[in-house]
């Protein structure tokens, strides 16, 4: 019986020590698992501050800060916006930004084949040059895209980034000059996305339109600049531009000898002829709104100019919207 009990004791040592290897390869193979392929889950145990990123030395330049590498171009003209708002993937969770952005995808310059390699190894070498540190590198799982992509005004643009399963890094940069700055990209090796954000808070520019306001712009500079509200590519005022109008009658009420010509004005998008046309006719609109409101349509006259006197370059959506407009300039 000795015998027998000490044979059974031998075969269960020796299948056990069959069976380790086993298991050893296994943890082996799910270590080795390349990290590109490894889903980042979101983790909000933590919380990103740029408190705790130290101040860089470097002279950072101007916005966007730095050039693409050679021989990398911008593929279609990139998104940037004085104010705006990006998402970046801190611990995994998107989490909205918001202040100056650049956004753009990134390609071959002149046919030449793009490498994911060079693009990633040239920015991370020059960020980290300048005092970046790299806040995160994963991806966010389907479940986080679904909640935050439909709070992104942005999303399916130029350089959009956040999409489950894309390998996103991050880097902060914190500087006394140029404030927080916030660096992502994502790469394979067809192309880039590239987006940058140098935080702010928004200034906000809206002040209401007042008769007082018109006499006094005519007064001090000979033009008061308008944003009247018309239908979207049409000459009918909304109830918002109807306000603004009422306000223009009472400031030629107030002062009887005051004549003003009417001019309107246009982005550079779409058909310039369409846009001078219908720069004049939202000018029109305008002065039979005040002949309406018993104005003598002797003291006033309308013009359009479309795309032709631009106040600020047509190169953002912003400056677009600036040059929309209907300007009153002073008649003497």
């Amino acid at each position: 019986m000795k015998k027998i009990g000490f044979l059974f004791a031998l075969a269960a040592i020796v299948i056990s020590c069959k069976q380790k290897p086993k298991e050893n390869n296994v943890q082996a193979a799910q270590q080795e698992e390349p990290a590109a392929r490894q889903q980042v889950m979101p983790d909000t145990t933590q919380t990103f501050s740029f408190e705790t990123i130290p101040y860089t030395r470097a002279d950072l330049g101007v916005f966007p800060f730095f050039t693409l590498p050679k021989g990398l171009a911008e593929m279609n003209k990139p998104l940037l916006n004085d104010f705006d708002i990006c998402f970046f993937p801190i611990n995994g969770v998107m989490k909205g930004f918001e202040g100056k952005l650049y956004k753009a995808n990134i390609t071959g310059q002149d046919g030449t084949k793009f490498s994911q390699h060079y693009f990633e190894s040239s920015l991370d070498n020059y960020l980290k040059s300048v005092g970046a540190v790299k806040v995160y590198s994963g991806t966010i799982t389907s479940e986080e895209y679904e909640r935050y992509h439909k709070q992104d005004p942005n999303k399916g643009d130029e350089g959009d980034i956040g999409y489950d399963g894309d390998q996103i890094n991050v880097y902060a940069i914190r500087s006394k000059e140029q404030g927080n700055i916030l660096v992502q990209y994502s790469a394979t090796n067809v192309g880039a996305k590239l987006n940058i954000l140098q935080q702010k808070a928004l200034t906000q520019t809206i002040a209401k339109i007042t008769a007082d306001s018109i006499i006094k712009d005519l007064a001090n500079r000979g033009k008061s600049i308008l944003y009247i509200h018309f239908d979207t590519d049409q000459s009918g005022i909304t109830t918002a531009g109807a306000e603004t109008v009422n306000q223009i009658a009472e400031a030629l009420n107030k002062d009887q000898n005051l004549k003003i010509s009417i001019e309107g004005h246009t982005d550079n998008t779409g058909d310039a002829a369409h846009n001078k046309k219908l720069s004049a006719d939202r000018a029109n609109a305008v002065m039979d709104a005040l002949v309406k409101l018993h104005i003598a349509k002797s003291r006033l006259s309308a013009r359009g100019f479309g795309a032709e006197r631009p106040l600020v370059a047509n190169d953002s959506d912003e400056n677009k919207a600036k040059n929309r407009r209907v300007e009153l300039v002073k008649v003497n």
